[in-house]
């Protein structure tokens, strides 16, 4: 498998440090509001990535953190939709606040909603979900070697800050060199009288006589950790001293991966992650999500228009994960579309008999893969399979449930699946058809939620309407 490197800036081989074990740390969500589909997009990448070395015979070993403290609504590098929140609000207190519930079940309650999502969209469970408040003492002991190495100092409010200077290979990753940065060019605004340099960063925040949730005791005094140094503790705990691959958004290239690794590096003395992996940004509608253009959409928003949130796995992947991708609902429907044609095609060329794998196609799919996730590549190798009348049904079927071991479509869903629709079912497609030539959206929607109650799930494509039993 190649990668492209964000540090090295080349497409480079990826060889374990562990034969036969391939590491990977994700940063996860920040669960103080619902994953966007921007967020999941990213959260794909991790799971094709393991695909791809689990088929190779690696067993990938995949951590995503859970951010539930720390993060700050100031604190730059999430893509972050949810403007208007105060400057140094830790961003689940202020969920909390709004919602008006405890930090504690704003937390859960989102992490759970980001697990439902990654199962809608057939990502792997990674092994392991670190949250950040389970992991102070680890935090505090990174901090304290930090601190004894000379890479840390208390400052006059009793915030431990990182001494940026102290480690000259800052900006590998992103290219914003110490020397180049200006104060208020940083996360945190304006320049902190407590600082010695105006890059340097807090890795564990004074509470103050405000805050009075989600603060431990420490020997610097009650507070509670930086965003940055969550990652440092959590990867190496559970992945160091070598970490594979990295992976995350573009956009926490600076500060927050730039931080992690310097933190990480400086508490190690080496080199902790061998490879950093970023996806791009995606737009939808061509803008960029947020709440003032009220064009958030998340997982669930594609669930209530009838299609399969595996319409959007499709969509992704037809497109490279390091272009800026324009998501629309036009892509996700025609995503749809064939998604169902091929859950259509793979169940009736599973009646034809067997026979063996069609080797070129299979080649192809796979170099695809390893060149650096070319999932489009893929993707269109399979479409002219598809087309090949010179390959017998047999084949096709052998090669597209091979290939769904890495597209993650669940292409052989309906392989043996009761067709028979009870005539109960058969007349409220009808009527819903009827509806739908009539553009009585309302009524169409309430045909399908009647379908839902029954066990039905119907979805539009050019060729009508399809109904699977749930």
């Amino acid at each position: 498998m190649r990668l492209y490197d964000t540090m090295q800036r080349a497409i480079v081989p990826i060889t374990p440090a562990v034969p036969g074990q391939l590491r990977i740390y994700a940063c996860g969500p920040t669960v103080y509001r619902d994953a966007h589909v921007g967020n999941m997009r990213t959260f794909l990448l991790t799971d094709l990535i393991a695909r791809v070395a689990n088929l190779d015979g690696l067993q990938a070993r995949v951590v995503q953190n859970i951010t539930d403290v720390g993060h700050m609504a100031d604190d730059t590098g999430l893509g972050d939709v949810d403007e208007g929140q105060g400057d140094g609000e830790d961003k689940v207190l202020g969920q909390a606040k709004r919602e008006r519930r405890s930090a504690l079940d704003i937390a859960r309650d989102y992490e759970a909603r980001f697990h439902q999502d990654c199962r809608a969209l057939n990502i792997t469970p990674a092994e392991a979900y670190p949250r950040a408040s389970d992991w102070i003492d680890q935090m505090l002991d990174v901090i304290s070697t930090l601190l004894e190495r000379g890479h840390a100092y208390i400052g006059a409010d009793g915030s431990v800050l990182f001494d940026a200077r102290s480690y000259p290979d800052y900006g590998a990753i992103s290219g914003n060199r110490l020397d180049q940065l200006k104060p208020g060019h940083r996360s945190e605004g304006v320049v902190d009288p407590a600082k010695r340099f105006h890059a340097d960063w807090s890795l564990w925040k004074a509470a103050g006589p405000t805050r009075t949730e989600l603060t431990w005791p420490t020997p610097w005094g009650r507070g509670y950790p930086g965003w940055h140094i969550e990652c440092s503790a959590m990867s190496l705990g559970l992945l160091g001293p070598t970490i594979d691959v990295h992976t995350g958004g573009i956009d926490l290239r600076f500060p927050h991966h730039e931080d992690e690794r310097a933190q990480s590096n400086c508490t190690r003395g080496e080199e902790v992650v061998r490879h950093w992996v970023h996806a791009e940004h995606l737009l939808f509608e061509g803008r960029k999500m947020s709440k003032s253009a009220n064009n958030v959409v998340l997982v669930q928003d594609v669930h209530d228009r009838g299609l399969d949130p595996l319409a959007l796995r499709l969509a992704f992947l037809q497109h490279h994960y390091r272009q800026q991708m324009n998501l629309t609902w036009d892509v996700i429907t025609g995503a749809q579309t064939t998604l169902t044609r091929w859950r259509r095609r793979v169940a009736d060329w599973a009646q034809s008999p067997s026979e063996a794998i069609h080797e070129p196609t299979r080649t192809e799919v796979h170099e695809a893969f390893a060149n650096d996730l070319d999932t489009a590549a893929a993707l269109q190798a399979l479409h002219r399979l598809e087309r090949d009348v010179s390959v017998g049904d047999g084949a096709k079927f052998e090669t597209f449930a091979h290939a769904d071991r890495l597209l993650g479509l669940d292409l052989v869903r309906d392989v043996g699946r009761q067709k028979v629709i009870p005539a109960e079912v058969q007349d409220i497609l009808d009527r819903r058809s009827a509806a739908r030539t009539a553009r009585d959206w309302a009524m169409s929607d309430a045909l399908r939620d009647e379908l839902a109650d029954l066990g039905w799930q119907v979805t539009d494509g050019s060729d009508g309407q399809q109904v699977t039993p749930n």
